[in-house]
């Protein structure tokens, strides 16, 4: 190869090695240039602020890749933003929501319905003496239906139906001429105004001045106060004095009960049940022991522990028995040696069932001893409901409380007014028993 040819493909080297460089310069150039176009389509969506920063970042094209992650993270918290407005805006309904409940809570505090006799206590009433009122009320109903004109020949049937029920001749016959006097004053003219004249009435015996009711004494002047309960066998003394024992401890009250029924075995163990049931200590003493001594022994230890009530079952009396009564005049003047003042209360037990016989033992208890208040059991059972209006007529001795169930709570204190409205209530569509 000659020396020409050599040079030539020198030359011809050179020239492809300075086009090639050239062409690659030029393509280097114009890196910078191709980016520009992409940055409207970012600008946007981005902030005056991510702006600046993207310019400071004149970069090869390292430093643009660098730069295109911040639209995205900008855009990440865009949609991280609504949901952090909308959060509170999904809690305010529930703070709202809570608004309403409060608002209806608040009536339930007022509970106007307990203010004083209600319908439910009416009604509760109504269900307990559902016998009573199947029996003279169902009668009283009758006559009404079976003649419409209020005159004294419907009167007489009324006074005998009121009879029937046990309310005694005395307290019958007072009931009678009032009805006479208001159907001579023309305020008789209808069964409605009978109805509403025998509720009228029997108000008026049970709310007569001495008779006045409402449970028995509230407060003892001094503790212990006590209460002697009596009653014959059989009239539900002992599951009376269970009933008030649990409505005092209910009371926070400390209770101690005496057996002092020591000639009938089973009436120790009875109390012991209650006493075990209701939580409160029971007194008693060996079998046929002097009744004075375990109700004597009963006030000595409420006085040193500083109980709040005594509450002392005596010896079922048979009431036509004058050494059995004497012996229980013994027992108050223990009580009251013990107590070194006079009992709080004497509470007689009847039982509703009895009728007439009811009114007789109160009358020979109250000769006895002095009887403060009595306890009418069983108006769940009977049909003579209306023997309390004769015993209060008769005897001046107010009803504390009235028995219409087993339950604790079915012993009621006893309320004139409720009582009335439960018991003379007119039927009207009521199923009631013949």
């Amino acid at each position: 190869m000659d020396t020409g040819t050599v040079v030539g493909i020198a030359l011809a080297i050179l020239v492809v090695a300075v086009v090639a460089y050239l062409l690659l310069r030029g393509k280097g150039d114009a890196l910078p240039e191709e980016t520009p176009p992409k940055k409207p389509e970012a600008e946007p969506a981005a902030k005056p602020t991510q702006k600046k920063v993207a310019e400071k970042a004149a970069k090869p094209p390292a430093g643009a890749a660098e730069a295109r992650p911040e639209p995205a993270k900008a855009e990440e918290k865009k949609e991280a933003a609504p949901a952090e407005v909308e959060a509170p805006a999904a809690e305010a309904p529930d703070e709202v929501a809570e608004e309403p409940v409060a608002e209806e809570e608040a009536p339930e505090a007022e509970e106007p319905t307990e203010r004083g006799p209600s319908e439910e206590d009416v009604k509760a009433l109504k269900k307990g003496l559902a016998s009573t009122r199947g029996g003279f009320i169902a009668r009283l109903a009758k006559l009404f239906g079976k003649k419409k004109e209020i005159d004294p020949e419907l009167l007489d049937e009324i006074q005998e139906v009121l009879i029937t029920a046990d309310i005694g001749v005395k307290t019958s016959e007072k009931i009678l001429e009032r009805l006479k006097e208001r159907m001579n004053n023309d305020q008789l003219g209808d069964e409605d105004q009978v109805w509403k004249a025998l509720r009228q009435e029997a108000r008026g015996i049970l709310d007569a001045p001495g008779t006045a009711s409402g449970g028995v004494y509230r407060k003892p002047a001094q503790t212990p106060g006590v209460i002697l309960v009596v009653g014959v066998n059989g009239v539900g003394k002992t599951t009376t004095i269970g009933k008030l024992a649990s409505r005092f401890q209910d009371e926070g009250k400390k209770v101690i009960l005496a057996a002092g029924d020591t000639f009938r075995a089973a009436a120790v163990l009875q109390l012991e049940v209650w006493g075990r049931r209701v939580g409160c200590d029971v007194v008693k003493g060996k079998d046929r022991a002097d009744p004075a001594s375990v109700i004597f022994d009963a006030i000595k230890k409420a006085r040193d522990e500083g109980a709040d009530y005594v509450i002392a079952d005596t010896a079922g009396r048979l009431h036509t028995k004058t050494n059995l009564m004497e012996e229980l005049k013994k027992v108050v003047r223990s009580a009251e040696k013990a107590l070194e003042r006079p009992v709080d209360e004497i509470l007689l037990v009847l039982d509703s069932t009895t009728g007439q016989n009811a009114i007789q033992q109160a009358q020979l208890f109250k000769d006895a001893i002095d009887v403060s208040g009595i306890a009418l059991t069983k108006l769940d059972g009977t049909a003579k409901g209306g023997v309390i209006l004769g015993i209060v007529d008769e005897h001046g001795l107010p009803v504390h409380f009235v028995g219409i169930g087993e339950r604790v709570e079915d012993l009621r204190t006893f309320d004139a007014p409720t009582f009335v409205e439960a018991l003379f209530a007119k039927p009207d569509d009521e199923t009631l028993a013949a």
